[in-house]
């Protein structure tokens, strides 16, 4: 799949845009044109989910999880209320969380369209809105797993959990190892917007900016 965000060398190339994203800044030029809303509103909109609610919020989740087991066991029974502790939620349906283990890989995918938990992810990648992933995802994850570069041993089991706006996947990634010590904050660095959708792993320490 060519529409990943991930970067893969000094050189880019500009991608143009969707036509999804032509329809969006037509009508965005149209409200702002009739006075219905002005581009303040929507860059305090944008800028809402880039600072406030974004994935920083999940790798707080997970980071709580890795150093507290009893939040743990919270979150993995009750994913909507141990999130909630932490001030994150809204109506986004319930919230699941799916564990990592050295046997299990979970990845997230909404087949119908593109369901994502917003409150603790922010706003959902173009890639994971795509035909695409949300066909290949389920029909052949391992391959797509491959060109996200998470490389999985043929025993470890892999699971895809389909949103809905019924029910919002989150997945619990495998704790780094040489973490012990760190606190919740250091921790949180090491856990990339992608780790929590299964398309990729939490950071290995040495490995940080």
């Amino acid at each position: 799949m060519d529409e990943h965000d991930h970067d893969h060398g000094a050189e880019h190339h500009p991608i143009p845009p969707s036509a999804s994203e032509l329809r969006a800044r037509a009508l965005e030029a149209l409200l702002i044109d009739k006075g219905l809303v002005t581009a303040d509103a929507i860059d305090a909109v944008v800028e809402m989910y880039e600072h406030d609610v974004g994935p920083q919020n999940g790798a707080k989740v997970v980071a709580r999880a890795w150093t507290d087991l009893a939040y743990k066991e919270r979150l993995l029974a009750d994913g909507t209320s141990a999130i909630a502790e932490l001030g994150f939620g809204g109506m986004e349906g319930t919230m699941v969380v799916v564990e990592n283990t050295p046997t299990v890989h979970n990845m997230i995918v909404c087949t119908l369209c593109s369901c994502y938990p917003w409150p603790v992810l922010g706003m959902p990648p173009t890639w994971y809105k795509s035909a695409a992933y949300r066909s290949r995802a389920v029909a052949e994850p391992r391959s797509v797993l491959a060109e996200f570069n998470v490389e999985l041993d043929p025993s470890v089991e892999i699971r895809v959990w389909d949103s809905s706006a019924e029910a919002r996947y989150l997945v619990l990634p495998q704790r780094p190892s040489g973490t012990e010590g760190m606190s919740e904050e250091q921790l949180a660095a090491l856990v990339p917007r992608d780790a929590m959708i299964g398309t990729g792993k939490a950071r290995e320490p040495e490995r940080l900016p």
